[in-house]
C-alpha cells in the first residue's frame, strides 16, 4: 500500500544516511501503537523475540499438550500416505 507524508527533509537525509528504513520504522511503530489499544498484544510490548516465545508457549501449553497427545495416539495427519 503506497502512503504519501510529509518528512523534514533533514530529518529524512539523516535517516538514510544512517541505513533507516523508513518504511520498516513506520510499520514497527504502527504495530506498537496497535498493541497499545488491543489487550491482547499489549503484553507482549517491549519482549525480546525470546521472551515472546516463552510468554506464547506458556499461554498455549495446554493446548500444545493436548495436541502432543493427540499425535501420541493417533500418529501424525497424513502418516499413512507416506510411502519412505
Amino acid at each position: 500500500v503506497e502512503l504519501k507524508i510529509e518528512i523534514d527533509a533533514r530529518l529524512l537525509e539523516r535517516a538514510q544516511e544512517a541505513g533507516i528504513s523508513i518504511e520498516k520504522l513506520a510499520e514497527a511503530e504502527l504495530r506498537r501503537a496497535l498493541a497499545d489499544l488491543d489487550p491482547d498484544l499489549a503484553r507482549y510490548r517491549g519482549l525480546s523475540d525470546e521472551q515472546k516465545a516463552r510468554l506464547w508457549g506458556d499461554e498455549n501449553a495446554e493446548a500444545i499438550e493436548a495436541h502432543k497427545a493427540r499425535i501420541a495416539e493417533f500418529g501424525v495427519f497424513g502418516e499413512d500416505f507416506r510411502s519412505w
